[in-house]
């Protein structure tokens, strides 16, 4: 599957109800969550991912999200392929910043992507 084969959406089209039934998916290295991520995302890195699929309804639709795009093509490709509804987030948590969406991070540090 070519990255043109991948279902994706600008940053701006997720929705901001992360109510479990929609899920943000931030699949970045845990130093890169803990620098700064979307609040109300659900941190699986994706390497874990395969091992964690019960902590993602399947139910659900999901956004995956990475630093930039690259990771989350091969994610939602797997996702996709095992039964779940699956969508890349484009431009991933820069895009997220450059747009101005809401960003949080553990206590006494700044939130940032880049």
């Amino acid at each position: 599957m070519s990255f043109g084969d991948v279902p994706s959406v600008p940053v701006g089209d997720v929705p901001a109800d992360l109510d479990g039934s929609v899920i943000l998916l931030d699949i970045r290295e845990d130093d890169e969550w803990d620098l700064g991520h979307a609040p109300g995302a659900r941190h699986v890195p994706m390497v874990d991912v395969p091992a964690r699929l019960d902590e993602i309804d399947i139910d659900a639709q999901v956004y995956v999200i990475c630093r930039s795009g690259g990771r989350s093509v091969t994610v939602v490709e797997y996702l996709n392929r095992i039964g779940f509804e699956a969508v890349m987030v484009s431009g991933g948590m820069v895009a997220w910043q450059q747009s101005g969406l809401p960003l949080t991070a553990a206590p006494g540090v700044t939130a940032k992507i880049y």
